[in-house]
Protein backbone atom coordinates (compact mmCIF):
# COMPACT_ATOMS: atom_id res chain seq x y z
CA UNK A 1 0.00 0.00 0.00
CA UNK A 2 1.04 3.45 -1.08
CA UNK A 3 1.47 5.96 2.23
CA UNK A 4 2.57 9.32 2.75
CA UNK A 5 3.39 10.31 6.57
CA UNK A 6 4.64 13.19 8.04
CA UNK A 7 6.75 13.31 11.42
CA UNK A 8 5.64 16.49 12.03
CA UNK A 9 1.64 15.88 11.90
CA UNK A 10 -0.72 13.25 11.40
CA UNK A 11 -3.51 12.50 8.85
CA UNK A 12 -6.46 15.52 9.68
CA UNK A 13 -4.41 16.75 12.52
CA UNK A 14 -3.21 20.83 12.86
CA UNK A 15 -0.11 21.72 11.03
CA UNK A 16 2.64 23.19 13.36
CA UNK A 17 3.10 26.75 13.19
CA UNK A 18 6.51 26.51 11.85
CA UNK A 19 5.45 25.58 8.27
CA UNK A 20 3.47 28.52 8.24
CA UNK A 21 4.39 31.26 5.44
CA UNK A 22 5.80 34.19 7.31
CA UNK A 23 3.30 36.68 9.12
CA UNK A 24 2.11 33.79 10.89
CA UNK A 25 3.65 34.01 14.87
CA UNK A 26 6.14 31.25 14.88
CA UNK A 27 6.17 31.09 10.86
CA UNK A 28 9.84 29.78 9.39
CA UNK A 29 7.79 28.74 5.91
CA UNK A 30 9.65 25.41 6.07
CA UNK A 31 8.27 22.27 4.28
CA UNK A 32 7.08 19.78 6.27
CA UNK A 33 9.54 16.56 6.51
CA UNK A 34 7.22 14.13 3.88
CA UNK A 35 8.09 10.04 3.83
CA UNK A 36 6.58 7.89 1.42
CA UNK A 37 6.82 4.01 1.16
CA UNK A 38 5.09 0.94 -0.97
CA UNK A 39 5.26 3.16 -4.17
CA UNK A 40 4.31 0.79 -7.09
CA UNK A 41 6.78 -1.49 -8.78
CA UNK A 42 7.48 0.72 -12.37
CA UNK A 43 7.48 3.88 -10.66
CA UNK A 44 10.12 6.24 -12.79
CA UNK A 45 9.65 9.47 -10.72
CA UNK A 46 7.42 11.19 -8.06
CA UNK A 47 5.66 14.34 -7.90
CA UNK A 48 4.29 16.61 -5.01
CA UNK A 49 1.70 18.76 -4.83
CA UNK A 50 0.19 20.99 -1.57
CA UNK A 51 -3.07 22.25 -2.00
CA UNK A 52 -5.70 24.27 0.08
CA UNK A 53 -9.26 23.22 -0.72
CA UNK A 54 -10.60 25.60 1.75
CA UNK A 55 -13.65 27.68 0.16
CA UNK A 56 -11.86 31.37 0.46
CA UNK A 57 -8.66 29.96 -0.32
CA UNK A 58 -9.98 28.89 -4.13
CA UNK A 59 -7.89 25.98 -4.29
CA UNK A 60 -4.77 28.05 -3.82
CA UNK A 61 -1.43 25.93 -4.61
CA UNK A 62 1.31 25.65 -1.70
CA UNK A 63 3.70 23.44 -3.40
CA UNK A 64 4.34 21.85 -6.46
CA UNK A 65 6.91 19.70 -7.20
CA UNK A 66 7.81 17.40 -10.01
CA UNK A 67 10.61 15.04 -11.34
CA UNK A 68 12.10 13.43 -8.02
CA UNK A 69 13.52 10.76 -8.26
CA UNK A 70 12.58 6.82 -8.09
CA UNK A 71 15.14 5.89 -5.64
CA UNK A 72 13.79 9.01 -2.84
CA UNK A 73 11.25 8.15 -0.19
CA UNK A 74 11.20 11.43 1.73
CA UNK A 75 11.38 14.99 1.32
CA UNK A 76 13.25 16.75 4.86
CA UNK A 77 11.71 19.62 7.06
CA UNK A 78 13.12 22.68 5.06
CA UNK A 79 14.64 20.86 1.57
CA UNK A 80 13.30 23.54 -0.44
CA UNK A 81 14.35 25.23 -2.08
CA UNK A 82 17.84 24.05 -1.93
CA UNK A 83 17.89 20.79 -0.50
CA UNK A 84 16.11 18.70 -3.08
CA UNK A 85 16.75 14.98 -4.47
CA UNK A 86 18.76 15.58 -7.68
CA UNK A 87 16.35 16.40 -10.98
CA UNK A 88 13.63 17.48 -8.69
CA UNK A 89 11.94 20.68 -10.04
CA UNK A 90 9.49 23.02 -8.17
CA UNK A 91 7.15 24.80 -9.86
CA UNK A 92 5.58 27.96 -9.37
CA UNK A 93 2.99 27.76 -6.57
CA UNK A 94 -0.31 30.34 -6.63
CA UNK A 95 2.43 33.28 -4.34
CA UNK A 96 3.67 33.65 -7.85
CA UNK A 97 7.03 31.73 -7.48
CA UNK A 98 8.41 28.02 -7.23
CA UNK A 99 9.33 26.57 -4.43
CA UNK A 100 7.55 25.92 -0.61
CA UNK A 101 5.11 28.77 0.39
CA UNK A 102 3.26 27.39 3.70
CA UNK A 103 -0.04 28.24 4.96
CA UNK A 104 -1.26 31.70 5.68
CA UNK A 105 -4.70 31.88 5.63
CA UNK A 106 -7.20 34.49 6.43
CA UNK A 107 -7.41 35.25 10.17
CA UNK A 108 -10.87 34.03 11.52
CA UNK A 109 -11.58 32.13 8.41
CA UNK A 110 -11.15 28.76 10.34
CA UNK A 111 -9.35 25.41 9.68
CA UNK A 112 -8.01 25.11 6.21
CA UNK A 113 -7.23 22.08 4.81
CA UNK A 114 -3.77 21.57 3.29
CA UNK A 115 -3.90 18.33 1.18
CA UNK A 116 -0.24 17.21 0.15
CA UNK A 117 -0.61 14.66 -2.35
CA UNK A 118 2.42 12.38 -3.98
CA UNK A 119 1.89 10.79 -7.27
CA UNK A 120 4.01 7.56 -8.46
CA UNK A 121 4.60 8.42 -11.99
CA UNK A 122 5.02 5.93 -14.94
CA UNK A 123 7.52 8.84 -16.65
CA UNK A 124 10.81 9.83 -14.90
CA UNK A 125 10.92 13.67 -16.42
CA UNK A 126 7.96 15.78 -17.06
CA UNK A 127 9.31 18.62 -19.14
CA UNK A 128 7.52 21.47 -17.36
CA UNK A 129 8.60 24.91 -17.57
CA UNK A 130 8.78 26.87 -13.54
CA UNK A 131 5.49 28.90 -14.66
CA UNK A 132 3.64 25.91 -15.75
CA UNK A 133 0.67 26.20 -12.68
CA UNK A 134 -1.69 23.63 -11.11
CA UNK A 135 -3.54 22.58 -14.64
CA UNK A 136 -0.60 21.92 -16.75
CA UNK A 137 0.22 19.78 -14.07
CA UNK A 138 -2.60 17.89 -14.07
CA UNK A 139 -3.01 17.71 -18.02
CA UNK A 140 0.80 16.42 -17.77
CA UNK A 141 0.18 13.69 -14.95
CA UNK A 142 -2.97 11.88 -17.07
CA UNK A 143 -2.12 8.73 -17.89
CA UNK A 144 1.09 8.80 -16.03
CA UNK A 145 -0.06 8.09 -12.43
CA UNK A 146 0.82 4.50 -10.99
CA UNK A 147 -0.68 5.26 -7.56
CA UNK A 148 -0.93 8.52 -5.21
CA UNK A 149 -0.78 8.55 -1.52
CA UNK A 150 -2.08 11.51 0.19
CA UNK A 151 -1.70 13.45 3.82
CA UNK A 152 -3.98 16.47 4.99
CA UNK A 153 -2.77 18.75 8.24
CA UNK A 154 -5.42 21.74 9.33
CA UNK A 155 -4.41 25.38 9.98
CA UNK A 156 -5.90 28.16 10.99
CA UNK A 157 -4.84 31.72 12.31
Amino acid sequence: MFTLISSAYKNNERMPEKYANMGVVGAENKNPPLKWEGAPVDTQSFAVVMVDHHPVANEFVHWLVINIPKDADSLPEGASPHQMPGGAKELNTTYQKPGYGGPRPPVGSGDHPYETIIYALNIDDLSLDSNAGIAEFQDAIKGKILGQAGLTGLFSQ
